[in-house]
């Protein structure tokens, strides 16, 4: 915005979701069993209007500049229209489906989940075993390979036992080879891959005797018997998810609870039934031993029992693996087959990874990271068995499997919706969700033919469709979208498919992913585990305020601002303390600026630039060389960069050096002295340079100085009066060889007198004609001089300028030698030379008003300061 640009900022809040609906419904308890969906979602609505209010009062607090009064909610009627407007073009183009498949199932929420609502936990222990699936019928080959005078049985491994009762087939590798042994305990033999022998012998504490080996291939038309159900036959099926990484290279295939598992099926015409209901329970077709068991608890335990009881149990063991958890109630999923509405993602990949080449990422490692998300995502399951969602409209027969939507229906209820919102389809009765003409050919009002459907959106879909709604214009383009790096399988994936599936096109030019607060040991912080440091407790203070003190907006907004926010970062009360700490000495700079332009008019009292003190001139050509790194840093979102070039500014070159220089031109001098102009001409751009320069990190404190500038006497806010400006004829790359010439003379004082007042010292400088000799004689054409600008920079009592060694010198004298090297117009023009800085008491007494040792006895004033009294 201070660069000119109108900026279209909408903030909006994603209403609908799980998270919301667990929250209200574990707040009621008991109660919670007996709502009706309408109940759940006006309460979930409250919830979600009251946590809106606090936030936007937290996010206006920290200084977020926005249109506060006109937010958008997923949760407007508007917005749920739209959003059915994009649902129906995508299934009107096909991208929309609804199938019978396996999905990431949460029975702890007792819906379907997508990939980015999973959070895998590293030390799950599941119960692996391994299992003999009996030969039934072998093929051909395998037949010539044994004699029929034992039992041959395949070996299986998997960490799921519960899906066993689910076994449709066992798939092998094509072109793997694989082995029949004898094992050494038991006698039988066994079919397992020809490079697992070893492993699995070990495994199960045993030695196998290879009889012969084959390829893969030769399995094909054989078959084998389910390890305990008796009339099941289990057929050996090709495919190429079968790895030799674990296990023994034969996979059991359960179509109901596996991704690849259903595409083998698909192919095979194999049955998917499932035998686990929404609790994550067996079913009662699953038979009296399972039924009504936890697939993940006691069922698994009853699984292995039947297991061992049909003695084709070979090994069970516990195993610490990564599994799947639902990413809010932090319980196991289960992948089980169900009705679901699918986004069919394969037809519009191709694109979307096209379009992103165009799009910028920052950090450019974000762009591998999405692209790697989308190809692990095979489909988009976007139905919920939820209610606070906006609802899939769509219409069921209630006898046969079929489903009502078309371009009539949709457009009654989006109209339906834009007025009254999604709770219409909870609140009117299924006729008037019909238009007319519709409701005619399927029964009419008395006897319609079919319900309104049970199933909500996906949350990310309805985050997803923001584009739609948000974006002005035709185009619809955001210049940048900003979010976690969590949102790359989430808002920002569900953005471009939605996107991309509408209208082939991106919803972003530029997308910045940033990174996660740490706690200050490292661990992960979240809202769940309820140990996030909340930003207001920063601000305002925590109740115990000797414990957690308050530290106000602005020094949150630096440590943000300071940190590398593209990776994890710690926040702790050492960080803290060191933001107020830095943000302390900018304040002290600041009041030092704001009380030395005190009585300083810019547009009367300004020096122009060539008239000015070589050392204000070296100042100002420093703050443009600052203030085009600071741009450039702003434009690459590199906020460290920014705090970074600021903090080593006013630290070191103007406390350290610049200020303590000019202090006695600006307090001794004549208040209208053009010495003391000069020095007031480069304070007033240096103090406009810095508070425009973190203005958009430090908002408050901006504006705080704005107040306070005194030549500004009716204060626009610093938002409003534009970007940083300088002025090319600052730039002046000859007069740094001056002053850093003569600050190498001036460090080689400064360091023999340790901890001493160089205004206690007279120097002499001794350079050997030359171009170093020129350069420094700009600072001082008389030979010694107490006002010179090089005395100045010196801060001495007095400085000596010599061409040549001075004839005598007292024996109390110190002598310092150095080199300098000279190089002016990019290098064409180099030369070192030689210097000599001798050092030595002064002979001059303190002037009672300056303090400077240039008076001829203690109780009269030095030269300069009698002339500005006598003046006054």
């Amino acid at each position: 915005m201070m660069r000119g640009s109108k900026i279209h900022f909408v903030p909006g809040w994603d209403c609908h979701g799980l998270p919301i609906e667990i929250k209200v419904l574990s707040e009621l308890g008991g109660k919670a069993q007996n709502l009706s969906a309408m109940e759940i979602r006006e309460k979930a609505r409250s919830f979600a209007k009251a946590a809106i209010e606090k936030q936007k009062s937290a996010f206006i607090r920290w200084g977020i500049m926005a249109d506060w009064n006109n937010c958008y909610y997923t949760f407007d009627g508007r917005y749920e229209a739209r959003q059915l407007r994009i649902f129906y073009e995508m299934y009107d183009k096909g991208l929309i489906y609804r199938s019978y498949k396996p999905v990431f199932w949460s029975p702890s929420s007792r819906t379907a989940l997508a990939e980015a609502e999973l959070e895998y936990n590293p030390e799950h222990v599941s119960c692996s075993v391994y299992v003999k699936f009996p030969l039934l019928k072998p093929s051909p080959k395998l037949a010539s390979l044994i004699d029929g005078s034992s039992p041959v049985s395949f070996l299986v491994w998997t960490t799921q036992p519960w899906t066993i009762p689910a076994n449709q087939a066992v798939c092998y590798m094509p072109e793997s080879k694989y082995a029949v042994v004898k094992c050494s305990k038991s006698g039988d033999l066994y079919v397992l891959a020809a490079d697992k022998v070893t492993s699995v012998a070990s495994t199960l504490e045993t030695t196998f005797e290879v009889i012969s080996t084959f390829s893969g291939v030769d399995l094909e038309d054989g078959t084998c018997a389910h390890p305990f159900i008796s009339e099941r036959v289990s057929p050996l099926l090709p495919a190429s998810h079968v790895t030799m990484t674990k296990g023994t290279g034969l996979v059991h295939t359960a179509p109901a609870h596996g991704m690849e598992d259903y595409s083998v099926a698909s192919q095979h015409s194999l049955s998917m039934d499932c035998l686990v209901n929404e609790d994550g329970v067996f079913t009662d077709a699953a038979g009296p031993e399972l039924q009504n068991k936890a697939v993940l608890e006691e069922g698994t335990d009853a699984v292995i029992k039947m297991l061992q009881a049909a003695k084709n149990l070979l090994k069970e063991e516990k195993l610490v693996h990564s599994y799947p958890y639902d990413w809010r109630t932090k319980k196991p999923v289960v992948i089980r087959a169900s009705k679901q509405w699918f986004v069919n993602i394969m037809d519009i990949k191709t694109t979307a990874k096209e379009l992103l080449k165009k799009v910028k990422f920052i950090p450019g490692s974000a762009l591998n990271a999405m692209v790697e998300m989308m190809d692990r995502r095979p489909y988009w399951c976007i139905s919920r068995q939820r209610v606070w969602g906006v609802p899939i409209p769509v219409f069921h027969h209630k006898t046969k499997d079929e489903f009502l939507i078309n371009s009539q229906t949709i457009e009654h209820i989006i109209k339906l919706v834009e007025e009254h919102g999604s709770d219409i389809w909870w609140t009117l009765p299924p006729e008037q969700l019909l238009p007319k003409e519709v409701l005619s050919q399927v029964g009419g009002p008395d006897a319609l033919e079919y319900v309104p459907g049970q199933d909500i959106l996906d949350i990310w879909f309805d985050s997803g469709t923001s584009w739609s709604y948000v974006l002005p214009g035709t185009d619809q383009r955001a210049d940048l979208y900003l979010e976690g790096k969590d949102q790359l399988g989430g808002w920002f994936q569900s953005s471009l498919l939605t996107s991309v599936a509408a209208r082939n096109k991106s919803p972003f030019k530029t997308v910045v992913v940033h990174g996660f607060t740490l706690g200050e040991k490292g661990e992960k912080m979240s809202k769940s585990l309820g140990n996030v440091t909340d930003p207001d407790v920063v601000i305002n203070g925590g109740q115990d305020q000797s414990k957690e003190p308050p530290y106000g907006a602005d020094v949150l907004r630096w440590w943000v601002a300071e940190s590398n926010v593209f990776t994890e970062v710690i926040i702790s009360p050492f960080v803290l303390n060191a933001a107020r700490d830095d943000i302390n000495k900018l304040r002290n700079t600041l009041r030092f600026l704001l009380g030395n332009v005190a009585g300083f008019n810019p547009e009367t009292d300004s020096v122009p630039v060539n008239n000015m003190y070589f050392i204000d001139q070296y100042m100002l050509h420093l703050l443009q060389d600052l203030a085009n790194k600071i741009t450039d840093s702003y434009k690459q979102y590199d906020f460290g960069k920014v705090v970074r070039l600021l903090r080593a500014f006013y630290t070191r070159e103007l406390s350290n050096f610049y200020f303590s220089i000019i202090k006695d031109r600006l307090y001794c001098e004549n208040a209208d002295d053009p010495k003391r102009r000069s020095c007031q001409t480069a304070l007033a751009e240096i103090l406009d340079v810095m508070v425009r320069s973190f203005a958009p990190i430090l908002p408050h404190l901006a504006e705080e100085v704005f107040q306070y500038v005194p030549y500004i006497k009716e204060p626009k806010s610093v938002f409003r009066t534009g970007w940083i400006r300088t002025s090319s004829i600052w730039k002046k790359p000859g007069l740094e060889e001056a002053i850093e010439s003569a600050c190498a003379m001036r460090d080689s004082f400064l360091g023999s007198i340790p901890g001493r007042n160089a205004a206690e010292y007279e120097v002499i400088i001794v350079i050997e004609p030359g171009l170093l000799f020129e350069i420094i004689e700009m600072l001082q054409a008389e030979e010694t001089s107490s006002t010179s600008q090089l005395n100045e920079l010196m801060m001495a009592s007095q400085t000596t300028l010599l061409s040549q060694e001075p004839r005598a010198v007292t024996a109390d004298v110190t002598e310092l030698r150095g080199t300098f090297l000279i190089n002016l117009e990019g290098g064409d023009i180099r030369e070192e030379s030689s210097y000599k800085v001798i050092v030595m008491p002064t002979t001059k007494e303190k002037c009672p008003r300056c303090w400077k040792y240039t008076a001829e006895s203690s109780d009269t004033l030095c030269p300069r300061c009698a002339e500005v009294v006598r003046g006054k």
